[in-house]
């Protein structure tokens, strides 16, 4: 269908806003974002954009920005929490040349996102916190605001607790899986390699990498625990709360926690994919269709995920019906497959001492020596999906 006479109400400027923004106006259609902050920003977080998320970027035009603002990826390596040693590592530098993986904080994702859909002609309203989605042959955003947005489409982006989901799904009390995190951004350089460390320790592990050149190196770290957190990661917590979670930790965990000075904690829920997608002329994207733990870095590339295959299948299929159930189709087993898969990484990571733990590392290492290729391969499932293939 023609999307140039199409108009579309987005809500949420996140990334799975302004990326299904952006990829709906390079297709012609007439787009207006509705943002409930006084401006489109992002604090305090990093990502790891794979090439699956990198495709999509590159296919906006985002590609050449992504790669300047990011840091090349060359391995994520897995160590011991005792001294650091090393378990095994995957060589990301095994990638082949197309397939780009980065590590970029989260606000300059944003930042590119929102000077694109700008540029592009997407009309970003801010201030309107989206209170109801209304389907039918005429959908409209309803805002706290008191305004009435009404389109040919409607796109909530508008994340875990979206206006729209529970509208073609019912409520669904998310699962605590147990386990909380921290996420902490060290400011200063480290001397931290472009690498992803994954330290890992009984019923606990850290990850870092390095952000804006080494200008900062991004933290994310989990513990199991019976106690849970609220959901949602903008609630501040103890630095000293962190540093005493992983005391027993050594090699650099010490030293580079020991610059932590700002540090926000979560609780880890565990929330089905949507099974219905769609309406009439409503569609989920982003965390409102599958909100993911974060155990394989995969939420903001399946946002990107997303944002384009809405667009082509829109622009593929003969009617917006027709178009909405083809974007279903095609997303909704990806995104069971990689949430169910990051909900079942973390035990990995968690071996507690004895056997297990020994087992568990000499097969890891044992891979890594013998197999480094296979051991790369063996996310191609997840890494090569291209959704842009063919664009």
């Amino acid at each position: 269908m023609r999307l140039d006479s199409l108009e579309v109400a987005v809500a949420g400027g996140g990334i799975g806003g302004l990326a299904s923004a952006l990829a709906l106006r390079r297709q012609g259609a007439q787009v207006t974002l509705l943002e409930q902050a006084p401006e489109i920003a992002e604090v305090g977080a990093g990502l790891q954009i794979s090439p699956n998320g990198f495709a999509v970027l590159a296919a906006l035009g985002l590609g050449a920005q992504a790669e300047a603002r990011g840091v090349a990826a060359q391995a994520v390596r897995l160590r011991r929490h005792q001294d650091g040693a090393e378990v095994t590592c995957l060589d990301l530098a095994r990638l082949a040349p197309h397939r780009r993986y980065l590590f970029l904080h989260r606000a300059d994702l944003i930042d590119a996102l929102a000077e694109a859909a700008r540029e592009a002609g997407v009309r970003i309203r801010l201030l309107q916190k989206v209170t109801q989605v209304e389907d039918g042959a005429r959908p409209a955003l309803l805002t706290a605001q008191g305004a009435r947005i009404e389109a040919d489409l409607v796109v909530a982006a508008d994340g875990l607790r979206s206006c729209l989901r529970p509208r073609l799904n019912g409520d669904a009390a998310p699962r605590f899986t147990g386990q909380v995190a921290w996420r902490a951004l060290v400011p200063g350089p480290t001397g931290h390699p472009s690498e992803a460390w994954v330290h890992m320790g009984p019923g606990r592990h850290m990850v870092t990498y390095p952000l804006r050149g080494g200008a900062l190196l991004n933290v994310v770290a989990v513990e199991e625990r019976s106690a849970w957190a609220e959901e949602g990661w903008h609630h501040p917590d103890d630095p000293e709360a962190l540093r005493a979670a992983f005391a027993g930790f050594g090699g650099e965990v010490p030293r580079l926690l020991s610059a932590v000075e700002d540090v926000h904690l979560w609780g880890l829920f565990r929330h089905p994919v949507a099974r219905c997608w769609h309406g009439e002329a409503v569609a989920l994207a982003g965390d409102a269709a599958h909100p993911t733990l974060p155990f394989l870095a995969q939420g903001a590339n399946l946002a990107l995920e997303d944002a384009w295959v809405l667009a082509q299948a829109l622009a593929q299929e003969e009617t917006l019906a027709e178009g909405l159930a083809t974007y279903q189709r095609r997303r909704r087993p990806r995104a069971e497959r990689v949430v169910a898969a990051a909900s079942r990484n973390a035990w990995k990571y968690h071996f507690p001492p004895g056997p297990l733990r020994f087992a568990g590392h000499s097969a890891l290492r044992l891979a890594g020596r013998v197999a480094p290729a296979r051991m790369l391969s063996s996310f191609d499932w997840l890494y090569g999906h291209d959704v842009t293939a063919g664009a």
